[in-house]
């Protein structure tokens, strides 16, 4: 028997609210990423000398740069969404990958408000979604076997990886 969730079967739900969830993560931190970092460059540098070149790479990235690399990370997930909605090949595998490594974030803004002691942009939302990331990820392992989620995990944190820098660049080539 198929689960519905807000009249949504499962899957759908599922495949529907991650750019949803995404938007909300990051307009979070399109509001205050470059405000903050301009207000904790200083302390940032002081206290995490080896942390130098991304704090800088960030603290250079102005509101409209961010909201433009943002915003091409946005058209690619919703080029997958579209692509699992259709049923292409593979396309389970696209987003189970896209949707760990969008988790995966949400653990390492965490790990960053520890570390730093304090507020951190996208803290909040991390927060919030935690509980639906693990909802999600609690329906991806009934239907997926632990080596594959690994292994999934892996290829979606890579690929996310290669295309923050490339957004990055594009954000402040068009801004």
């Amino acid at each position: 028997m198929m689960i519905d969730v807000l009249g949504l079967p499962m899957d759908l739900f599922l495949i529907i609210s991650f750019p949803l969830a995404f938007i909300v993560h990051d307009v979070e931190e399109i509001v205050v990423q470059h405000k903050w970092m301009s207000t904790h460059k200083e302390d940032l540098l002081r206290r995490f000398p080896r942390a130098k070149r991304i704090v800088f790479h960030l603290s250079g990235l102005s509101t409209k740069a961010f909201s433009i690399a943002v915003l091409e990370e946005l058209v690619l997930l919703l080029i997958a969404t579209a692509y699992i909605l259709v049923g292409g090949p593979y396309a389970n595998e696209l987003w189970i990958a896209l949707f760990l490594a969008f988790s995966i974030h949400f653990v390492i803004h965490l790990v960053q408000g520890i570390i730093v002691r304090d507020y951190i942009p996208g803290l909040i939302t991390s927060i919030l979604l935690i509980p639906y990331s693990l909802f999600c990820i609690d329906n991806i392992c009934g239907e997926t076997s632990y080596g594959k989620i690994a292994l999934l995990a892996a290829i979606g944190l890579a690929t996310i990886a290669a295309n923050l820098r490339f957004a990055h660049w594009l954000g402040n080539k068009l801004s």
